[in-house]
């Protein structure tokens, strides 16, 4: 497999997590539906890495997987304050002990959710013209 296609399959698992991520917000699981934004973010980002002839790819946070892109990238780089706030999805999102209290369920809003969906959806579209996918259908 090429690195192109490689890249593709991510992209193409990014989409697929956005789409459930909105999914998730539309049934008002605010939690998971940030959760699958940073995952889309991540593994779009990671497409990018791929397409670029990256053979491993280490770590899930969105900002550091686009500062380690470099210059190669400036569209997704443009995204870092999108990225930074995703990361803040990974744990807390799923573990109740990512908290100070209550359950992810509990601590996570529509807000918090669209604000998610908003970012993912710019990480998404910029790595797809980077990989030069079509972008993903709007939400």
């Amino acid at each position: 497999m090429t690195g192109l296609e490689e890249a593709r399959r991510w992209l193409q698992a990014a989409e697929d997590d956005l789409r459930f991520a909105r999914f998730a917000a539309d049934g008002e699981f605010f939690a998971q539906a940030c959760f699958f934004a940073q995952q889309a973010a991540e593994k779009a980002v990671k497409a990018v890495h791929y397409a670029g002839g990256a053979r491993a790819i280490l770590g899930h946070s969105v900002r550091g997987l686009i500062e380690r892109l470099g210059k190669r990238a400036p569209e997704i780089a443009a995204l870092l304050d999108d990225a930074r706030q995703l990361d803040l999805y990974y744990v807390p999102t799923r573990y109740p002990n990512g908290l100070e209290e209550g359950t992810p369920a509990e601590a996570f809003s529509r807000t918090q959710a669209g604000r998610a969906l908003e970012s993912a959806a710019a990480i998404v579209t910029a790595a797809g013209k980077q990989v030069g996918a079509r972008p993903p259908a709007p939400g």
